[in-house]
Formats: C-alpha cells, sequence, structure tokens
C-alpha cells in the first residue's frame, strides 16, 4: 500500500526544493529539529513532533527535482527506520510548483495514519510556502508523553518561534535578564547547550553563521538528538557537578521557555505554549531554582504573583522576572 500526496506552492522548483529538504526551511512546516545530509547514501534525522522522530537514508537526489528516502521512526518495531521508502518529486507548474509525495511500503493501517499526517503537514508546506513560516503546529503543543526530553522539544519550538522574528536590529535590545541584551542572551542559551551536550558526552559544534534562530537550533539539534540517545538514567556530570540526569535534562526545557519569553518580551512579541507544557516546566523550575541558586545570582527572588494568575506568568515570576 501506498500513500500520496500532491500540493501546488506558488515557489520556484529551486524554492520548493529548499523547503523539502534544508533544516532551516523544514523547522517552518514539518520539524522541531532536523539533521540533513543531503546524498545518496546520506542520513536525515527529523524530530516531527516531541517523541517522534523519523530517520532514514537518501538514496537518490536530483537537486530541484527530486529526492527518494527510506522513513520510519526510532524505538517502532512496526514501522523502524528505512522499512519504507519516501519519493518526492519538484515540477514547475504555471505560476509555482507541484510537489509531489508517494509514500510507499506500508499496510492498510499505516497507511492511514501517514496519510493523515501528509494531510496535515502539507497544509503546512502550502502556507510557509505562501507566508514565509505555517507558525506553531498545534500537534506539537502538548506531548502526549511529558518529560524532561519531549518537553525540552516541545519548548524548543515555541523559543524557535520567538527567535525566527528576531532581526539584527534587535540585538542589542535590553532582555529581561539585566546581564544580556537579545543577541548575548541567544549566546547564552547557545553555550549552555554546548554544556549540556558535553554532560552527555558530546562536543557540540558551535554555529559560526546564520540567524539568531538557525544558530540556535544548530546547537539544540546536536544536544537534544545526543540526550535522546542517552535517556534519562543514572547521573551525569554537569560542569563540575554530578547529578541525576533527568534534573540536568530539565534544564533544557527551563532555558527554551523562560528565555523564549525573555525574547519574545524584548522584541514585542507574544509566547505561544500551551498550559499543559508550562505546568510542567514550572514543576522542572522548581527542582532547579533553590535558594542556593538564587544566592549565587543565577536566579532572582521570585516575584509575588496571585495563585489565579495565568500559569505562565506563574513559571515567569518564579523565575524572578518582570516584564521591562
Amino acid at each position: 500500500m501506498f500513500a500520496e500526496k500532491t500540493a501546488f506552492i506558488p515557489v520556484s522548483p529551486d524554492e520548493a526544493f529548499a523547503l523539502i529538504t534544508e533544516p532551516d526551511r523544514l523547522r517552518r512546516w514539518q520539524t522541531v529539529s532536523a539533521r540533513v545530509d543531503l546524498r545518496a547514501g546520506g542520513e536525515y534525522r527529523w524530530t516531527i513532533v516531541p517523541g517522534h522522530v523519523a530517520a532514514g537514508t537518501f538514496t537518490e537526489v536530483e537537486p530541484g527535482r527530486r529526492i527518494v528516502f527510506g522513513w520510519g521512526w526510532e524505538g517502532s518495531q512496526d514501522l523502524p527506520p528505512n522499512a519504507s521508502t519516501i519519493t518526492i518529486t519538484v515540477e514547475p507548474a504555471d505560476g509555482g510548483t507541484l510537489v509531489r509525495l508517494v509514500h510507499d511500503g506500508l499496510t492498510n493501517e499505516q497507511t492511514a495514519s501517514h496519510l493523515e499526517g501528509w494531510n496535515h503537514f502539507f497544509e503546512r508546506l502550502e502556507k510557509a510556502a505562501t507566508t514565509g513560516d505555517a507558525g506553531p503546529d498545534e500537534w506539537a503543543a502538548a506531548p502526549e508523553d511529558l518529560n524532561q526530553i519531549t518537553c525540552a522539544d516541545a519548548t524548543l519550538a515555541v523559543c524557535q518561534q520567538v527567535l525566527r522574528e528576531i532581526t539584527d536590529a534587535d540585538l542589542t535590545r535590553q532582555t529581561p535578564c539585566i546581564d544580556f541584551n537579545v543577541g548575548q542572551l541567544a549566546d547564552h542559551l547557545i553555550d549552555s547547550l554546548i554544556r549540556l551536550g558535553r554532560a552527555v558526552g558530546i562536543e557540540v559544534t558551535p554555529p559560526t553563521s546564520g540567524t539568531v534562530e538557525s544558530r540556535v537550533a544548530f546547537a539544540a539539534q546536536q544536544t537534544l538528538e545526543a540526550w535522546q540517545k542517552r535517556g534519562l538514567e543514572g547521573t551525569v556530570k554537569l560542569g563540575e557537578y554530578e547529578m541525576p540526569a533527568a534534573l540536568a535534562a530539565s534544564i533544557l526545557s527551563v532555558e527554551f521557555l523562560i528565555h523564549g519569553w525573555d525574547l519574545a518580551i524584548s522584541t514585542g512579541q507574544q509566547v505561544t505554549v500551551s498550559d499543559e507544557v508550562t505546568t510542567y516546566v514550572l514543576q522542572l523550575a522548581e527542582q532547579i531554582i533553590s535558594p542556593q541558586t538564587r544566592e549565587s545570582g543565577s536566579f532572582a527572588a521570585a516575584v509575588e504573583m496571585s495563585p489565579d494568575a495565568h500559569i505562565l506568568e506563574r513559571l515567569i515570576a518564579f523565575s524572578g522576572r518582570v516584564a521591562i
């Protein structure tokens, strides 16, 4: 059995090809994070929504025209990586491009579920091609199985949505973190990702160019992939300190969501995040932000807030922040 989907998008074939193959473009409609080695024999790994990672190998690549790659899900026995095959063709059409996907090698049940997915994401592809960005994906907003790693994916998606709107003109704006302007806070976030990568045994390749969003995303993809492979058991060494791995992983979500809010406030944006994820991050923050961390200057004293305040306001107040 196979699933098939076609979309007309009002861009050139080269732009359409970029939308379906380049990580910076994929994050605008299909993935939370993406690693792509675009060549025959190269591998890809896409976090589609938190907790669901598609992976496989490219078998054919014709730039601007066609790609063929294996498809499956990490951790799946029914459809593991490379267990099925996707062919995407890009053809010029009057006023734009036709993008046609054929997903082969599926059971009847898999065909139905994947067609639902491709319908959802092709709608987002059409929107991204028209407006430049499909916006927050409701499928990524509230993971079914919230844990420190799936929450990190969800909050990364929230943070990236804010980062995507930041321009060079914003970099010197002050943030609610009194020690950082926008550009410095983005660098701080990348530094945190590098440290959290070392905690699980990898040296994150630091980004050297690109937009603020692409630089943070490049570091985040490496760190989150390493954490997903390692898991939450046992302990890790973060700097000089050994701590439970689950506690160290919690820092990811706290950093993504709170600093995402910092950057949104600094640049006149709104944070779009589900109450489920925010509630979970507040629970993580309550474990991480101790009197000792406040005394060290890592966090200011908690701001008084009504128990009836919105959950995001309560999280921000607990972290010691006020809007600037």
